[in-house]
Parts: C-alpha cells; structure tokens; sequence
C-alpha cells in the first residue's frame, strides 16, 4: 500500500440475515488518501451508514478487506480494533454525544484522557489548541449544555481531533444544523484538508456539501456508481 493511502476497502460485501438473507453492499473499493476531503452520498437506505460502520471497525461481519494506515483490520481482535478506533479514527455524528456535566475543555480532553499518552496538562493544552483553531477558545470552561448546537458540533470536532487521528469520519455532521452552522463546518473541515493534511470522509444527505468536497462517492442500491 502506498505511504500517502490512509485507508483502503476492498471488495466489500455485507449482508442482512434476518429474517432472509439480503446483500446491503456490494463489491465496495476505493481509496481515501492523505488530504483527501470526500463525501459520501446517495439516497436513504443505499448503505452510507452500514459502509461507515465497516470503515470504522465497528461492524466486523463482513466479505472483503479493509486497510487503515497500512494495517489490515481482519487480523485484529475486537481490544485492537478498539485501539484503532481510539487512536487512528476521529469521529464526528449528527449527535454531538458531548457529556454535559463536564466543560468543553474536559469533553475535548476525554479520548486522550482514555488513550492515555499524554501527561493531562499536555493535553489540557493541545485541547486550548484545537479550540482556537476552531475559533472556540472562550468556550473552554462553559458547561457543554451551556453552548449552541452550532458550537457543539465544533466541539466535537476538536474532540475528534485530540489524538491526532489519520482519518475523521462523519456521520451526517450538518444534519441538525441551519445553511450558516453548515457552512462553518465545511470550512472547519476543508481547513483541515488544505492546511493540516487531514483526511476525511463524510457520510451527507447534503447535496450542497457534497459538491464542495475534492472526491463525491455517489452510492446507489449498496453499490458504488461513481467516484468523481
């Protein structure tokens, strides 16, 4: 694999069993490199969310090959799959799944907190960074019920962005938020592309959104029609 692919499927199949057994994807390969900012789009029920379940390691039963970093993810256990979704993958939901009993700061702070690789006040301040490069930093010691949704959805992409992950993966990110708090997310995101190296794959109903990214991935009936 080359050095500047951060993930890889190949040949994806899943199939639904219950109560028949139903092909929900079919042959699912690309590639997503370093930098890269792509979407994901199609109509309801074409199989965005059962693909980003795969690709995230969260979904094991499937057909064909998944590669993160260079590492095959069919030879891990579910404790190193966990691994690679602590510390290779951010991720950003419709649902911002931020604790409100704790302040932004600490909700930022909590992966690296669970990974475990920094002393807390480094981490403390890697959080302030990313913060402030979500324009956010005043928020730092608000309780996280206390802010927007529009900001808390920028919380949650520092959040995503703690343990310096190869790829952040987006379920809908925008779906709750008005045209101006989408806008401000896309620019968050293609920021980080342009800037910062950071690779992307987002999961969107939003069509608008989707043609602003370098690579759509149009899905149809759990295939792939196009890869522009």
């Amino acid at each position: 694999m080359k050095d500047n692919i951060v993930l890889e499927a190949q040949s994806i199949e899943k199939y639904f069993t219950d109560p028949i057994s139903v092909k929900v994807l079919d042959d699912i390969s690309f590639t997503v490199e370093k930098g890269e900012f792509t979407s994901v789009v199609g109509k309801s029920g074409c199989g965005k969310s059962t693909l980003l379940y795969i690709l995230s390691t969260m979904d094991t039963d499937y057909k064909g090959n998944l590669w993160i970093g260079g590492e095959d993810m069919k030879t891990k256990n579910e404790k190193e799959l966990a691994a690679v979704r602590n510390e290779k993958i951010g991720f950003v939901f419709q649902f911002h799944y931020l604790l409100h009993e704790f302040s932004v700061l600490k909700n930022v702070m909590l992966p690296g907190l669970k990974l475990g690789k920094l002393e807390e006040k480094e981490l403390e301040s890697k959080a302030m960074f990313h913060l402030k490069q979500l324009g956010i930093e005043s928020l730092a010691n608000k309780k996280a019920n206390q802010i927007s949704g529009g900001e808390k959805q920028r919380v949650a992409i520092a959040r995503a962005l703690i343990n310096d992950p190869i790829i952040i993966m987006g379920d809908e990110p925008t779906g709750n938020l008005d045209k101006k708090n989408s806008d401000i997310v896309f620019d968050i995101f293609g920021k980080l592309a342009e800037e910062y190296g950071q690779s992307l794959l987002i999961v969107t109903h939003d069509e608008e959104f989707a043609k602003r990214t370098k690579r759509t991935i149009v899905m149809e009936d759990g295939k792939i029609l196009s890869l522009a």
